[in-house]
């Protein structure tokens, strides 16, 4: 299984449009990137790839990274960020099918798999594929299930891809803060490599309105305001996971400079073979 992270940024990515902060300066001095969050996931066996989430920078991130188009998709969110990019579908790929959670949002009125049904409607090249959280499906070879994870006020999916044959285990958080179900970290247990959201460190919780949450026995917050974890909730549930190897994603040009391309951040274009 060979992973590349196409997308490691937030909602702006770094650098930020019309930002002249020093991180977004130093990224740009050193040539990298952090563009919206997707994730690119091959199948070496079968010759077949997915891809978790549609970033908005699809094309970009097709163009600059050396990956194939996918033969599936996964959709954990109906943030744009996340999910805006599948109208690149269009003209680009003959047949996708789509995999996303079936149970109805109450802020919506609507699964994810509803929302993307209605809202690409006009891509009949998508086939949307609905699926019960918890509950393993295959795709491209791989066996692949959606956990129910706390990305407040809509719901949210994290993921863990498994290939059959070799064991080889990928888990990612998706959008969340801290409090992740414990029915959903069994499921995402002792991963070779842990994609965890971590948005900013800890640290900078003063400046949200809402400070920060979910504290560890230091008082440390482990969630930014309500939606995301801090770099040092990431680790957390990094290691309360058993995870091999860590990489933290979904981060803001709001780290300092001295800490924002430290370990165990990671950029656009990281590929891992599982």
């Amino acid at each position: 299984m060979r992973v590349t992270l196409l997308g490691t940024g937030d909602t702006t990515g770094t650098p930020t449009v019309g930002c002249d902060c020093d991180t977004c300066a130093e990224a740009r001095r050193r040539g990298i990137e952090r563009t919206r969050f997707s994730v690119h996931v091959e199948n070496e066996r079968t010759g077949e790839s997915l891809l978790v989430d549609f970033s908005p920078d699809f094309r970009h991130q097709f163009l600059t990274q050396e990956v194939p188009l996918p033969d599936a998709g996964i959709v954990t969110h109906i943030h744009f960020d996340h999910l805006d990019g599948l109208g690149n579908a269009y003209r680009l790929l003959d047949d996708l099918p789509v995999y996303a959670a079936d149970e109805t949002d109450p802020q919506t009125g609507e699964s994810v798999a509803e929302t993307v049904t209605r809202k690409y409607d006009y891509l009949d090249r998508v086939r949307v594929h609905p699926r019960t959280p918890l509950e393993p499906f295959e795709v491209c070879g791989l066996e692949v299930t959606l956990v129910p994870v706390e990305h407040p006020p809509l719901v949210c999916y994290g993921l863990a891809i498994e290939d059959p044959e070799t064991g080889a285990k990928l888990s990612l958080s998706g959008d969340t803060n801290y409090a992740v179900p414990e029915a959903s970290r069994a499921v995402l247990r002792d991963p070779d490599l842990f994609l965890a959201d971590g948005i900013v460190p800890a640290a900078l919780c003063e400046h949200h309105p809402l400070g920060g949450d979910h504290h560890d026995d230091r008082g440390v917050p482990r969630t930014f305001g309500s939606k995301h974890m801090t770099r040092e909730g990431a680790i957390d549930l990094a290691e309360d996971l058993a995870a091999a190897e860590t990489r933290i994603v979904h981060t803001a040009h709001f780290y300092p400079a001295e800490e924002a391309f430290a370990e165990p951040l990671a950029v656009d274009g990281e590929t891992y073979e599982l």
